[in-house]
């Protein structure tokens, strides 16, 4: 939950400008405001690499933005 929207668009932006990893973030209208967030979608072809890298990637990005 990112619960600010312009927020979670600049966070979805440097994953991928930062990290190479695509996250969609998740905003109004398909959400209430205030309820923003990213939406994360895992798949049996993504190695325990790849989420050690995503975990890394979204402390820092969300350490950024507090």
């Amino acid at each position: 939950m990112v619960r600010d929207a312009k927020k979670c668009k600049r966070m979805s932006d440097r994953l991928l400008t930062e990290f190479g990893i695509y996250i969609q973030p998740i905003n109004y209208p398909t959400v209430e405001v205030g309820e923003e967030r990213l939406r994360i979608a895992p798949t049996p072809l993504h190695t325990d690499t790849m989420i050690i890298d995503l975990v890394e990637a979204l402390k820092k990005v969300f350490e950024d933005e507090t």
